[in-house]
């Protein structure tokens, strides 16, 4: 999922320099208070943030390293806000962390052209509910070369594969892989499980006609961030229970694992940037059908049959309330006696994944998804 956070201190600690401490940007709107009181043309400033605001944004930022931290202070100051305090609409056009990291560069006086592929291509896959919008990314080399179905994240309802491109380009390059990344119907217009019924087609879609991208149909593997992991795992499932090909593995990123959202790192990470529990919340209210889809596997991963599935790579990241679920996951997938490789990144938040080349630790992750998808197709 994509950046959903601020609570209205954003716009408070809003400012046109270099990223700055919450301490630091405190001491900022003191002084500009007093300069506004002696000059009457002026505008009037936001009142300073709540102690429970600042708790809240310090207590990410104290945990979050130092590069994480450049990210998650410049999302500040472009103004985002959690998306429970927002219509859709608000939500799907407000600044991403994809647009901080830009931010940080720019500040930086580094480039910020994408990391480049061979070749992009736009296409569109036949779906139940209509064309599903997808993106190529050919890697340099030559093919037929593996491929990876790849679904961005959003909770189901924002975001689209121009927001997930970093991701999308880091996995090809990576794994040396083609990498489609697939749009899906998206809530509250389409309800659950619309999202899920769109990549289950894309990969029917994708084991028939990856031939004509320059792919191998023998070595497929999914992949997705957030929601987009919860809706790899149950293209994972569905190819077990519909006796489709195996996928060669899955990658979930801080997957949407579970419903339950009194989970310990529910519990801590409830106020964290980018992603808290009522942001969440707002979420699972937008996408589901009925109080009763919370209980569905297929949300619910956590309580899903395992068994049977293909290799599988779960990341996590401690400032997140879906870490708790992720690591669940992954037991209960071991349990079920799937070869799982499990790693949780300390001092990172959510979408910690597309933050390269600010964030070093989302180079570390890309490094791993790029060396499990080599070995699971056999490079």
């Amino acid at each position: 999922m994509m950046f959903t956070w601020n609570r209205a201190l954003s716009a408070r600690l809003k400012t046109s320099c270099a990223p700055l401490t919450v301490a630091a940007a405190f001491t900022a709107m003191l002084a500009a208070v007093t300069v506004g009181s002696a000059a009457a043309a002026e505008p009037a400033k936001a009142p300073a943030p709540s102690a429970a605001e600042a708790s809240q944004a310090s207590g990410t930022l104290k945990r979050a390293d130092a590069d994480e931290r450049l990210v998650l202070e410049k999302l500040q100051a472009l103004g985002a806000k959690g998306v429970h305090e927002l219509s859709v609409k608000q939500a799907r056009s407000q600044p991403t962390p994809a647009d901080a990291v830009k931010a940080v560069l720019k500040d930086q006086g580094q480039g910020t052209d994408p990391a480049p592929v061979a070749a992009t291509k736009d296409i569109t896959i036949p779906g139940p509910g209509g064309d599903i919008k997808a993106r190529v990314y050919t890697p340099f080399g030559d093919g037929p070369f593996p491929v990876v179905l790849y679904f961005h994240g959003g909770g189901w309802v924002i975001a689209d594969i121009d927001t997930y491109d970093g991701s999308a380009r880091a996995i090809a390059r990576g794994a040396k892989a083609i990498v489609v990344s697939a749009h899906y119907r998206q809530a509250p217009e389409h309800k659950f499980p619309a999202a899920h019924e769109d990549a289950i087609a894309a990969y029917k879609w994708m084991v028939e006609n990856a031939g004509s991208l320059n792919g191998d149909t023998k070595r497929i593997a999914v992949a997705g961030e957030s929601a987009g992991g919860n809706l790899a795992a149950n293209v994972a499932i569905a190819a077990r229970d519909q006796k489709l090909q195996t996928p060669a593995a899955e990658i979930l990123i801080y997957p949407v694992a579970g419903t339950n959202t009194s989970t310990p790192s529910y519990d801590k990470n409830a106020e964290a940037m980018p992603l808290g529990k009522a942001d969440m919340e707002w979420f699972f209210d937008k996408t589901q059908s009925g109080p009763g889809d919370k209980k569905n596997p297929m949300l619910d991963l956590v309580h899903a049959d395992l068994h049977g599935l293909p290799p599988t790579t779960i990341i996590t990241d401690s400032i997140d309330p879906l870490m708790s679920e992720g690591e669940m996951l992954a037991d209960n997938m071991k349990k079920a006696g799937v070869k799982v490789t499990y790693k949780n990144f300390e001092g990172v938040t959510h979408e910690f994944f597309g933050m390269t080349p600010v964030v070093s630790k989302s180079a570390d992750s890309q490094m791993l998804v790029g060396d499990q998808l080599q070995q699971a197709f056999g490079e």
